[in-house]
């Protein structure tokens, strides 16, 4: 899929295709949806305002038709005191959260919806239906976590993975979190992503856990293990992303300041580092589960209007076929 331009496959930095400051991922981002059909999306048990107005915003924009799986009586008098409108949206009833995550599932196993996205229920209800060894949608693959970030001050997109899934993942865990975002980069027109896995150094230091998996995932990666991007690590952020930071190290490589996919040692690194540039450097992003039969979009209350499309945006390319 190559509908959203991205930088050509050379080591020093492109030029910015917006003006500084501003954002033109979010944008690439629904006009790569618009010469498409919606999709049918579940939204699993939006029994709050903000994810039935997600669910809105995403039909509205023409990228899902909404199907609304929750207890119905709840759902519509929720709407009805915040004046939306419900009209011709399909409910799927159930009694409570779990039901909901359980009948969602099984909506997608049966191929009549194409993608999930999490309503008000907890993130772990949802995925302990999805992982699901007899009814679930569970793949060979471990399931992970990808921001898609667009940051004013850095002149490519950049994915951010594990920030909302996984924990403290294992070795093998980080295998398939790196394939997974290497596969969703080539999904969006990146040929060969340039992968940095994080550390708080850039050299292997036996007492940080992270530059061991670092530099197990760069041999890995050079016995075919994990396919189709360039690694590089143990790097420390700002060798990752700053070609000066990388120089000024002595650090050589075809990933080091100009990576587009950070992996990061654990959830609470990720989770600081997406926050931090969505608050601080006004960045736009845009997550997505991978690994399972469906993508799946998990929006959070503290999304705004824009982040929450973009995702539901992603997602609705990923139903398409590669």
């Amino acid at each position: 899929m190559n509908d959203i331009p991205v930088h050509p496959e050379k080591s020093a930095i492109p030029e910015q295709t917006h003006p500084p400051g501003k954002h033109g991922g979010y944008e690439r981002l629904l006009a790569a949806c618009k010469s498409r059909p919606p999709v049918r999306m579940a939204i699993v048990h939006p029994c709050s305002v903000e994810a039935l107005e997600a669910a809105l915003e995403a039909r509205d924009n023409g990228l899902i038709v909404p199907v609304l799986v929750g207890p119905e009586a709840r759902i519509r008098a929720l709407a009805k005191d915040a004046a939306l409108n419900l009209g011709g949206i399909e409910i799927v009833t159930t009694e409570h959260s779990h039901a909901s995550a359980e009948t969602a599932v099984a909506l997608a196993r049966n191929g009549r919806v194409a993608a999930l996205m999490k309503g008000s229920l907890h993130t772990d209800e949802l995925l302990h239906a999805v992982l699901d060894k007899a009814t679930g949608l569970r793949t060979e693959r471990h399931l992970s976590h990808v921001f898609l970030m667009d940051v004013p001050t850095y002149p490519r997109p950049l994915m951010i993975t594990d920030a909302a899934v996984n924990i403290y993942p294992t070795l093998a865990d980080k295998r398939d979190i790196v394939q997974n975002a290497i596969d969703l980069a080539h999904r969006i027109g990146i040929a060969e992503p340039r992968v940095a896995i994080l550390s708080a150094v850039e050299t292997v230091n036996p007492d940080i856990k992270s530059t061991i998996d670092a530099a197990a995932l760069c041999k890995m990666a050079e016995r075919g293990q994990i396919q189709g991007g360039k690694l590089d690590g143990p790097l420390a952020l700002d060798n990752a992303v700053s070609p000066d930071a990388a120089r000024m190290k002595g650090i050589s490589s075809g990933v080091a300041g100009v990576a587009d996919i950070l992996v990061v040692p654990d959830l609470e690194a990720g989770n600081m580092l997406v926050k931090q540039l969505t608050f601080l450097a006004d960045a736009d992003s845009a997550g997505i589960v991978l690994g399972a039969r469906v993508p799946i979009v998990l929006a959070s209350r503290a999304d705004s209007v824009r982040n929450r499309l973009a995702s539901v945006a992603l997602g609705v390319l990923l139903t398409q076929p590669a």
